[in-house]
């Protein structure tokens, strides 16, 4: 996985429980407004969305209860949030500055930092 992919899915799965669930109901209400074509933009190959899903799922199974405590659903939702803002990031070079604002302006607003949109060509590692 490219490097500011992989510390992107570190640092997004380790944010507070309470904090997952304000960046999914951030997401969500993006989704109307772009959110839903800007996603269906951060297509990976297999291999890579293997490869984002492997390890977002792994950082959050230890968290399930945490989660669920906060919301339940929640450990659901925090893999679709955390997911889709990878894959964002891994494919930042081919999407818009909006495609990639609109994904992760919901992580952006509770402190994390996006990489820059200069990242890796389309189909690079």
């Amino acid at each position: 996985m490219e490097s500011a992919t992989a510390r992107f899915v570190e640092e997004a799965t380790a944010l507070p429980a309470a904090t997952l669930a304000a960046v999914y109901e951030g997401l969500l209400d993006r989704w109307a407004d772009g959110g839903r074509a800007a996603s269906g933009a951060t297509r990976v190959s297999a291999s890579e969305n293997s490869s984002i899903n492997r390890a977002v799922r792994s950082a959050l199974l230890p968290r399930v209860d945490e989660l669920e405590a906060v919301r339940q659903g929640l450990h659901s939702d925090s893999i679709s949030a955390c997911g889709i803002a990878a894959r964002a990031v891994r494919k930042r070079a081919a999407l818009t500055e909006e495609q990639y604002r609109v994904l992760l302006a919901p992580f952006v607003a509770v402190g994390l930092d996006a990489p820059e949109r200069d990242g890796p060509a389309p189909g690079g590692s």
